[in-house]
C-alpha cells in the first residue's frame, strides 16, 4: 500500500486513484530515463537554440509541424531564406555558422515555411529577448557569452525556515520607471537583510510581452527579462543575494502561456499543437492563455530543461510554481469548491499534469537535495507536500491561499468586535501540508483590490500618518496591521511570505502603466521614503515587522512541529498561544482591558516580555509593562502566567534562562 494510504484514511476509497497516480508517474519517468536520471534528460537547453563550438555556432530548433526553417537576422541582411536549417530527424532542425557570422548582441529571428506561407518567430530557446524602443517588435538578441560569469556562492545553503519576501524587481524603485536587476541588488536587498527575511521570491523574470501581466503571460521561456538589464545583472543579484545570506526563487510559470505567435512559442512550427492542447482544451477560458499538453514528451522535455536552466545557469534555489490549481483540472478548479474528496479524484483531475509536477519536484530536488518548491494551489490536492515515493506531488509547501482571504472577509464583512477566534484558530491551523502562510500578498496589492492597510485605513493613510497624529482609524489600523502579521507569521504555518513594502503598510495599490491610466508609473513603484523619513508611521511599522521577523528565526518559531494552544476565550477575544518555546498573547477586543489574564504555560520559570504590539517604537502607546512575569501563581495545578492585555495588542515573551 502507497504511505500516504496508510497515512490518511480517508483516501483509502481512492486507493485506485493513487496507485494510477503512482503507476502514471513510474510509467513516464522510465520512458523519459530508461531507468537514468532526470537530470540527464533535462537537457534541452544544452542542445536547442544558439550555441558556440569549436568550428562556430550551432543553432539548432525542434519544429516538427514546419515544412522549411531559416534564420535571419543582422548577419544577412534580414534575409527571410538566405540561412536555411537543415533536418536531422525527428521534427529537429540544425544550422551551423561560422565562428565570424553571429556574435552576442546580434539580432536574429526565426523563418518557418508552411506551404506558401512564411511566419516570424522568436527562437523557442532564445536567453535574450529585447523590444526595439522604436517599433516595439520584440527580437531575439544571440547570446552565449563564450566567459562564464565568476559565481562565489558555492558554499552558500539556503534556511530551512523560509521567510520569504516576494518581489518585482521593475517596481522596486522610488521612481517613476523600470527599476533593474543591479539596482535591486544593491538597493533592495540590503533592506531584506535588515528586515531579516532569508529568501526572495521574484516575480516577472521570465520575458513577457505585457509588463501589466506582472510576468504571469510568459513569452519566451529561457529568457531573463531585458526589461530590468543583461541577464549577467540577474546573475549579479543572485550572487549578492546568496553572499548576504538570502535565497532567491523563480515565480515560474508552468501552467499556461502567452497567445501571442510572433513573441511567444504559440504556432511556432505552424501547428496549434506542437505545446500547447487541440482544441478548446488548449485556451485558458479565463486568462485567454494556451494550456500546455503536459502528455507529450517533448513539452515535457522543454519544461523540465526550463526549470534546470534557471537553477544552473542562473542558481536559482527553487520555484514558486504559479497556477498550480489551473493545472490540477481539466476546468482549471474555476468556481470550484473542493467540499468533498471525490473532486480530487474524478475525470476531471488532469493526470498529465499530475505526473509533470511529480517529475518537476524529483528533478529539482535530484539538482539540489536543498532546493525549495512552493505550490500556488488553492485547492488542497491531496499529497501536495508529501514525497512522490510515499504517493505525493513532492512539493516543499504549499501556499495558505485561505488566510488573506479570511483576514480580508473578516475586515470587510465584520465589525471588529464580532470577529470569532474560535473560526480564526481554525483558519490558521487547518493544514495537513507543510504552508507557506501570509496576510496579503501581491494580489490583494493590485489596482481594484487594496492592501490591508490602505482597507484598514483609507483615506486616513494620505493625512494622518505622521508621528504627531492620532485619531481612532489609524491607531486601529496601526494596531490590526501589527497584530494579523504577528498571529498569522507565528501560528499560520511552515514559512512565511509578505510582498515587498507591505510590511510598512505601502499605501494604496499596484497598477502597472497602461492605456488606461497615460502609461503612469506612480501605482507602479515603491515608495522607500515613508518609513525612512522618521517623521511618519510607516517607519514603525517597518521596524515591527523587523524585530518579529528576527524574532521568529532567532528562537526557530517556524522549525516547531505546531502551535500549542494555551488560552481561547471568545467572549474576551483573547488568545494565547506557544510556538517555538515562545508565549503569544493576543487581545482582539478593540475596547476592552484584560488586566489579569491567566495563561498556563509549558515552562515553570519566569517569562521577560521580548515585545509587544503596543511599544511606542512600534507606534503604540507603552500601556504594557515590560516587567518579568512570575509562571507561579498560588492555586494554579500548573505554571501559569499573569498577564495585562490593553486593547488591541498583544505580546510575545520568554522563559527566563536558568
Amino acid at each position: 500500500m502507497v504511505r500516504i494510504l496508510e497515512w490518511d484514511k480517508a483516501l483509502r476509497p481512492f486507493e485506485r486513484d493513487i496507485n494510477l497516480r503512482m503507476d502514471n508517474y513510474h510509467r513516464v519517468h522510465e520512458m523519459l530515463t530508461g531507468g537514468g536520471r532526470l537530470t540527464d534528460f533535462a537537457n534541452a537547453h544544452e542542445y536547442y537554440g544558439f550555441h558556440h563550438t569549436a568550428e562556430g555556432w550551432v543553432y539548432r530548433e525542434w519544429a516538427p509541424g514546419a515544412d522549411e526553417v531559416y534564420l535571419s537576422g543582422e548577419f544577412n541582411g534580414w534575409a527571410p531564406e538566405d540561412a536555411p536549417l537543415t533536418p536531422i530527424g525527428s521534427g529537429n532542425w540544425e544550422l551551423r555558422l561560422p565562428e565570424e557570422t553571429l556574435r552576442d548582441g546580434m539580432r536574429v529571428k526565426t523563418v518557418v515555411r508552411n506551404g506558401p506561407t512564411l511566419s516570424w518567430h522568436i527562437p523557442l530557446y532564445a536567453r535574450r529577448v529585447i523590444q526595439d524602443p522604436e517599433s516595439f517588435e520584440w527580437i531575439c538578441e544571440v547570446w552565449d557569452p563564450i566567459t562564464p560569469y565568476a559565481w562565489t556562492d558555492g558554499d552558500f545553503r539556503p534556511d530551512r525556515q523560509l521567510f520569504i519576501y516576494e518581489s518585482h524587481v521593475g517596481m522596486a524603485t522610488e521612481e517613476y520607471r523600470v527599476g533593474t536587476y543591479r539596482e535591486f541588488a544593491d538597493n533592495v536587498l540590503p533592506r531584506v537583510q535588515y528586515l531579516g527575511y532569508n529568501t526572495v521570491q521574484l516575480m516577472a523574470i521570465m520575458e513577457h510581452p505585457y509588463y501589466g501581466s506582472f510576468g504571469y503571460q510568459v513569452s519566451n521561456f529561457f529568457a531573463a527579462s531585458s526589461r530590468f538589464g543583461l541577464p549577467e545583472d540577474l546573475k549579479y543579484l543572485v550572487n549578492k543575494a546568496h553572499s548576504m545570506g538570502i535565497a532567491v526563487l523563480l515565480d515560474v510559470v508552468h501552467s499556461h502561456a502567452v497567445k501571442n505567435t510572433v513573441e511567444g512559442i504559440n504556432r511556432f512550427d505552424g501547428t496549434d499543437t506542437q505545446f500547447f492542447r487541440a482544441g478548446r482544451a488548449g485556451d485558458h477560458p479565463a486568462w485567454d492563455t494556451k494550456c500546455f499538453n503536459y502528455g507529450k514528451t517533448e513539452v515535457l522535455h522543454f519544461l523540465l530543461s526550463n526549470l534546470k536552466f534557471w537553477m544552473t545557469e542562473y542558481h536559482f534555489d527553487g520555484f514558486r510554481f504559479d497556477g498550480v490549481t489551473s493545472m490540477l483540472y481539466h476546468d482549471h478548479g474555476l468556481g470550484a469548491a473542493f467540499s468533498n474528496l471525490k473532486m480530487y479524484f474524478s475525470m476531471n483531475t488532469d493526470t498529465e499534469a499530475i505526473t509533470y509536477l511529480q517529475l518537476a519536484n524529483e528533478l529539482i530536488h535530484e539538482l539540489r537535495p536543498d532546493g525549495i518548491t512552493i505550490a500556488e494551489d488553492m485547492s488542497g490536492m491531496p499529497g501536495m507536500t508529501l514525497r512522490v515515493p510515499d504517493g505525493g506531488i513532492g512539493f516543499d509547501y504549499r501556499l495558505a491561499m485561505g488566510l488573506p482571504d479570511m483576514w480580508i472577509r473578516l475586515i470587510k464583512e465584520k465589525r471588529d468586535e464580532d470577529w470569532n477566534l474560535d473560526y480564526i484558530w481554525n483558519e490558521l491551523n487547518n493544514r495537513v501540508a507543510s504552508t507557506i502562510a501570509y496576510v496579503e500578498s501581491h494580489d490583494q496589492a493590485l489596482v481594484g483590490d487594496q492592501t490591508i492597510m490602505f482597507r484598514l485605513a483609507e483615506a486616513h493613510m494620505y493625512t494622518d500618518m505622521d508621528k504627531i497624529c492620532h485619531n481612532e482609524v489609524i491607531d486601529r489600523a496601526m494596531a490590526l496591521h501589527k497584530m494579523l502579521r504577528l498571529v498569522t507569521c507565528a501560528a499560520g504555518g511552515n514559512g512565511y511570505l509578505n510582498f515587498m513594502g507591505n510590511e510598512f503598510g505601502h499605501p494604496e495599490w499596484i497598477d502597472f502603466p497602461r492605456e488606461g491610466n497615460g502609461w503612469d508609473y506612480k501605482y507602479c513603484r515603491r515608495q522607500w521614503s515613508l518609513p525612512e523619513n522618521g517623521y511618519l508611521k510607516y517607519g514603525q511599522l517597518n521596524l515591527f515587522d523587523r524585530d518579529m521577523i528576527q524574532t521568529c528565526r532567532k528562537y526557530g518559531v517556524l522549525g516547531d512541529g505546531g502551535t500549542r494552544l494555551r488560552l481561547l476565550r471568545q467572549n474576551d477575544h483573547l488568545l494565547a498561544f506557544e510556538r517555538g518555546g515562545l508565549v503569544f498573547a493576543f487581545n482582539f477586543d478593540p475596547v476592552r482591558s484584560h488586566m489579569d489574564v491567566a495563561v498556563p504555560v509549558s515552562v515553570g520559570r519566569d517569562h521577560e516580555v521580548l515585545f509587544t504590539t503596543d511599544d511606542s517604537c512600534y507606534g503604540g502607546f507603552d500601556n504594557i509593562t515590560h516587567e518579568l512575569h512570575s509562571a507561579f501563581i498560588p492555586g494554579m495545578s500548573s505554571p501559569t502566567l499573569r498577564l495585562g492585555l490593553p486593547p488591541r495588542t498583544a505580546m510575545v515573551l520568554k522563559p527566563v534562562e536558568e
